[in-house]
């Protein structure tokens, strides 16, 4: 089990988030930041060929609809998901193609603007 509240070091230009769990069950938890509402969630599954893990931060704001003029809730999420065959990959071999997603969602010739701007 990981550490209750996680605590996530600061990255420019995010602060530090210090996640506490809001619900816990036997293929996860959910995780909230009190100071900025970010929601985290974590699940596993296991399967007949494989195990999945996958993790989601939401944020949800109340913001106005620019046709009807009315204040709405809206929630965006991001999420990375992991399918581990039940043989031909090591935990190294899946932790190597994990950074190679990291390292390429931060290189400045990708980077995240340009996958918004629907570049690829």
């Amino acid at each position: 089990m990981l550490l209750d509240p996680l605590p996530i070091a600061a990255s420019a230009p995010n602060p530090a988030y210090s996640f506490a769990i809001v619900k816990t069950d036997g293929y996860g938890t959910e995780r909230r930041d009190s100071s900025t509402g970010l929601m985290l969630t974590i699940t596993h599954s296991k399967g007949k060929s494989g195990d999945r893990h996958y993790v989601k931060v939401a944020s949800t704001v109340d913001a106005v609809n620019p046709y009807t003029g009315l204040t709405q809730r809206q929630t965006a999420t991001v999420s990375l998901s992991v399918s581990v065959p039940s043989f031909g990959f090591t935990e190294t071999a899946m932790v190597n193609l994990i950074k190679a997603l990291t390292d390429t969602l931060a290189d400045a010739d990708f980077t995240a603007t340009k996958l918004l701007q629907f570049q690829s």
